[in-house]
């Protein structure tokens, strides 16, 4: 069966955010970082040109699920390129736990991924793509 996975890419003269809707745990922060770029009752939702470069990988930089990614175009480099020098951990309040950093993950079948930015992992228990956080805790008044 072929790969279904929605891929969007949206441009400026410097960067293009890549968003993959399926990753998406609408924890909001691009929409609280950058509110002139990101507008979900906006059609299309991201506008890269409100922002420079530099901001817009910031941004993306802290997203944690992943859904968002860059490229740029001057040098064809973008998150994937990205190293990170430490590893901090964050609760966020009433959502998921965040790992920001490179790190491998063991999955209960014995797979390992590694993770090479902002990873959310489910603190609530109701997510179904444990151990990540899939943004159920929306719906649950998670308090944690």
């Amino acid at each position: 069966m072929a790969d279904r996975t929605i891929v969007k890419r949206y441009s400026n003269d410097e960067i293009t955010v890549i968003w993959k809707p399926e990753k998406c745990i609408h924890s909001g922060i691009c929409v609280k970082t950058l509110p002139k770029v990101y507008d979900p009752d906006s059609k299309p939702w991201i506008k890269p040109e409100n922002a420079t470069g530099r901001e817009l990988q910031q941004q993306i930089e802290t997203c944690p699920s992943g859904a968002l990614s860059y490229s740029l175009k001057e040098s064809g480099k973008g998150t994937e390129e990205t190293q990170v020098v430490h590893t901090r951990v964050e609760a966020v309040p009433a959502g998921p736990l965040l790992v920001h950093g490179q790190i491998e993950v063991t999955l209960p079948d014995g797979n390992k991924e590694l993770r090479k930015r902002s990873t959310a992992f489910c603190r609530c228990g109701g997510s179904s793509n444990k151990p990540y956080c899939d943004g159920t805790h929306n719906s649950l008044d998670f308090e944690g």
